[in-house]
């Protein structure tokens, strides 16, 4: 027995999958690549990458200095309490001539990345959102968001691009 499917009719097609179509329009919108994900995320981004936007929650009771295993880097002061396990994960396909990350809250926050070419902490690199800026090595990139009382938690998002 032959199943007949009506082709002119729109969306004749299983309710799961269109819901595919809706999340595809979200995921480029306005040029940023939109991730959906459950924290932590890990994300595999080549040296040409679009840009590339995380959404999660800051909070733990370790203060990130002992996670790092240190008090400031160049790039700014490793302060604020965090999970110990990181926030989100970036893993570099090559070497990037220019990156950024930066963190955008309506809370203040503080940023702390351990990766191949060492560490780098930041509090304020626009108003009081941590960022970071440079060249950047190939490999496993991990990140901290922290907040500045310990247990207290508030969403952020991630914004990563070249």
């Amino acid at each position: 027995m032959a199943t007949e499917i009506n082709f002119k009719r729109p969306f004749n097609r299983p309710k799961w999958k269109r819901g595919l179509v809706a999340i595809a329009a979200v995921a480029t919108l306005n040029g940023w690549t939109y991730i959906a994900h459950a924290q932590p995320a890990s994300v595999n981004l080549s040296p040409q990458f679009s840009p590339v936007e995380l959404r999660g929650t800051t909070g733990g009771s370790t203060p990130v200095n002992e996670i790092i295993g240190q008090v400031a880097t160049p790039t700014g002061p490793c302060t604020g309490f965090a999970n110990s396990a990181p926030s989100n994960t970036i893993v570099l396909k090559g070497f990037t001539d220019s990156l950024r990350i930066l963190v955008e809250s309506s809370e203040d926050t503080a940023l702390a990345i351990r990766g191949p070419g060492g560490v780098w902490c930041n509090d304020d690199l626009v108003g009081k959102n941590p960022g970071v800026t440079g060249q950047w090595l190939a490999g496993k990139y991990e990140i901290w968001v922290s907040s500045y009382a310990k247990n207290r938690t508030a969403p952020y998002v991630l914004r990563i691009r070249r």
